[in-house]
């Protein structure tokens, strides 16, 4: 049994702003330590995936700066989408390619972007996941078990009957809730959080992509017809220019008979928002967690980032400060999942030197 990775690479990160940027996006950052969120990704796979085995799919933006960090991973392995279509085309193309390696190929699928602290627990998760895909041949989700009624995670609910050792059969998907709701699902015992990780074998995704998806389906295998010819990118840029916007959820696993959850037992986050690194990173006496040339003074629970420019922060709580060469971001803790807007007003007005 040969098992590859995935690693999803594409996102621009807009909650990060303005240290993501489309250049360099989340992934590409050094949030917590000396590698960034990609690298510290691909080495969780390490003993478990060979560097040959795994491939990111990411756009043209992203790919040279993706080659330099992860300089282990053959380049023809970084593919490059020519446009965003979302995680169900990504998944897609790249499954199709490792099937013409390996027709018995099973893949793990990762984003990019995610915090995971415990490697061996998750190794052995991943193990567990890839023996029952390989047995039953289903579609095999991590959900991790809440702690708390977050409002920024999507939710999976299970039938509480254990089909193996911490694994189960999935009964819905559920967006992101209210408080009140999320409040009910983490109170109800069998809702977990989506953590967008999966397991499959190559064979069962693209079969259920063409049930479920034919005009995906199609396009993939135009795509993979004329793979590692002259007209690869020129068919790759038709096809995808065709192609809807769909997530792997919504186009693939809220259809599917075949979906599992395998719970989580591993600490993670995906990382979402300045609030989620606050509430990771470490912390001083006062509750602020603070990088970089910083002054403080009758400042609590606050996340202050300026490694280049001093910053003085005086008689303010609960506060977001990420000050940049170029931008600045001061916002309550309460409305990080608000910077997106940022995002949004710099694209409607073209300021494109900030994005």
């Amino acid at each position: 049994m040969n098992v590859f990775a995935v690693i999803m690479a594409g996102g621009v990160g807009s909650r990060f702003w303005p240290r993501s940027r489309e250049k360099s996006p989340k992934q590409l950052l050094k949030i917590f330590d000396e590698k960034t969120l990609i690298q510290n990704t691909a080495d969780r796979l390490q003993g478990f995936v060979e560097y040959k085995n795994i491939f990111i799919v990411t756009n043209k933006l992203q790919k040279e700066e993706i080659s330099k960090q992860l300089p282990e991973i053959p380049n023809e392995n970084i593919l490059e989408e020519p446009f965003g279509r979302n995680t169900a085309a990504a998944i897609g193309l790249a499954s199709v390619l490792i099937q013409m390696i390996d027709p018995k190929a099973i893949i793990v699928v990762l984003p990019a972007d995610h915090i995971i602290r415990d490697k061996d627990i998750f190794q052995a998760a991943l193990q567990r996941a890839v023996g029952f895909a390989y047995k039953k041949s289903g579609l095999v989700t991590i959900g991790i078990p809440p702690t708390r009624p977050e409002t920024g995670y999507g939710y999976i609910q299970i039938d509480e009957n254990e089909l193996e050792e911490n694994i189960f059969k999935v009964l819905t998907f559920a967006e992101k809730p209210n408080y009140e709701t999320a409040l009910s699902f983490v109170s109800s015992g069998d809702f977990l959080w989506n953590s967008g990780m999966f397991v499959w074998k190559a064979e069962t995704i693209l079969s259920e992509i063409t049930l479920h998806m034919p005009e995906l389906a199609m396009a993939l295998k135009k795509i993979a017809f004329v793979s590692g010819t002259p007209r690869f990118e020129r068919v790759l840029l038709e096809e995808y220019g065709q192609l809807r916007s769909i997530s792997i959820d919504y186009g693939i696993m809220e259809k599917s008979h075949k979906v599992f959850l395998l719970k989580g037992k591993f600490t993670w986050s995906d990382v979402g928002s300045w609030e989620e690194v606050y509430q990771l990173s470490n912390k001083d006496k006062n509750d602020n967690s603070i990088v970089g040339k910083v002054y403080t003074d009758k400042t609590s629970d606050s996340y202050i980032y300026s490694p280049g420019k001093f910053t003085a922060v005086i008689g303010l709580d609960n506060v977001i400060v990420i000050n940049t060469e170029d931008a600045l971001l001061v916002c309550k803790r309460e409305n990080a999942q608000e910077v997106k807007k940022v995002v949004d007003y710099i694209k409607l007005n073209k300021l494109n030197d900030y994005l």
